[in-house]
């Protein structure tokens, strides 16, 4: 049976690689906001909403394969809106893209800083044995970002290599925190529901699974072997909803809301709170999760964003890196923004734009495609209009909380 299993892994080694590119372009800094906000609707409502926005974004990531594969030649996001739905596509989706990406590697350097420092100080005796500079968070985003920055600059073939191995060691902690969590979590804490904020959760995690950029980067692993192509969209999107509701059920129903309300804002963090509430060794391994999935999460969107600076604009390589990685640098440096606003403004604009723009660019595929894709889904009239509805709506919602 173990042979059986080496040699199944060995024929799909590409297939498991996109597989995990998408899982970890998926889970990033948006599982640690997920917890929180799902705990302020309970857990009924908020797993309900997961699920929902878990199976629009599978349709919309089945949606832009089918998109890639019908386009000859490789595009970034911004690429294929250009060919389906003109130049003003391409400009609404470069400006998705750039915000998305831009303000999810900044939430990811906050978020990392403030999670090794709290990993440090969870293992007795190792913040003694460093510099007092060593225990700043900002001293460790910077360090994050420059082993983060050398990895992407050596392209997607070293980042499947490097997800593969993450997201595998990614999914055994989760388990071990469940496992830890189980026999401390309250049935009260997970009984407890406000219909009132059902919406409150919406921008988080519709942030939680932005991973479209992670798309492009799938079909050049799987340039050999397309075939499995929507397989691994599938697993890639469906790993990220059990992983959510997994951890929603182990954090909330060991912390609880009140004891979220109680902390300080900065400490609603997910990992932050099972440090305070289950100890030191549950929260070392609740950190080294989440260090895990932001690290993932960095490599596959930096690396997009310069595949759309070279392949879409001609902008040269050493340049796209260059434009890539200073701007989240510059908003660490300059304490622009904080690691929540981040996650659910950056969420519910950048992931809505993207939705329309990959619904409508979907439609126009069908009709306008170069190539016979290797999987095809059907025209779905209603799904997208349904999509595009239920964004619209989250938008308009997200700027009357922001204004009103």
């Amino acid at each position: 049976m173990a042979n059986n299993c080496v040699s199944w892994c060995k024929e799909n080694s590409k297939m498991l690689k996109a597989t995990a590119v998408l899982t970890g372009t998926v889970i990033g800094a948006g599982i640690l906001g997920i917890p929180y906000v799902v705990a302020k609707t309970g857990m009924l409502y908020g797993s309900a909403i997961i699920i929902i926005i878990g199976i629009v974004f599978l349709f919309l990531n089945l949606f832009l394969a089918e998109i890639s594969l019908r386009t000859k030649g490789d595009h970034q996001l911004s690429g294929y809106m250009e060919k389906y739905l003109g130049r003003y596509g391409k400009i609404a989706m470069t400006f998705s893209m750039m915000v998305g990406i831009y303000g999810a590697l900044t939430a990811y350097l906050i978020g990392e800083g403030e999670s090794i420092k709290a990993l440090i100080m969870q293992i007795p005796g190792l913040s003694s044995l460093l510099p007092g500079i060593f225990l700043e968070p900002i001293t460790l985003s910077i360090i994050f970002f420059v082993i983060c920055t050398i990895i992407v600059s050596m392209g997607v073939e070293e980042m499947g290599k490097a997800e593969l191995v993450v997201v595998g060691f990614m999914l055994l902690v989760l388990l071990l925190i469940s496992a830890f969590s189980i026999p401390k979590i309250q049935s009260s804490f997970l009984t407890y529901s406000n219909a009132k904020e059902i919406l409150f959760p919406l921008g988080v995690i519709i942030f939680a699974f932005i991973g479209s950029a992670g798309i492009p980067e799938m079909k050049e692993i799987l340039k050999k072997d397309k075939k499995k192509f929507k397989t691994a969209v599938i697993i890639g999107t469906i790993t990220p909803i059990a992983l959510y509701l997994f951890f929603c059920l182990a954090v909330i129903g060991t912390v609880g809301i009140a004891n979220f309300e109680n902390l300080a804002a900065n400490e609603r963090i997910a990992t932050i709170a099972l440090g305070y509430y289950i100890g030191p060794i549950m929260g070392a391994f609740a950190n080294i999760l989440a260090i895990l999935a932001m690290f993932t999460s960095f490599i596959t969107l930096g690396v997009a964003l310069v595949e759309m600076y070279n392949y879409d604009y001609h902008i040269p390589r050493s340049w796209s890196i260059i434009l890539t990685v200073s701007v989240p640098l510059f908003a660490l440096l300059f304490n622009l923004t904080t690691f929540i606003s981040a996650l659910a403004i950056t969420g519910i604009f950048a992931g809505g734009i993207d939705g329309i723009l990959i619904v409508l660019a979907y439609w126009k595929a069908k009709l306008l495609g170069k190539r016979k894709p290797e999987f095809t889904m059907g025209k779905h009239k209603f799904v997208g209009y349904t999509i595009i509805s239920l964004f619209l709506f989250g938008m308009i919602h997200q700027l009357y909380y922001l204004f009103f």
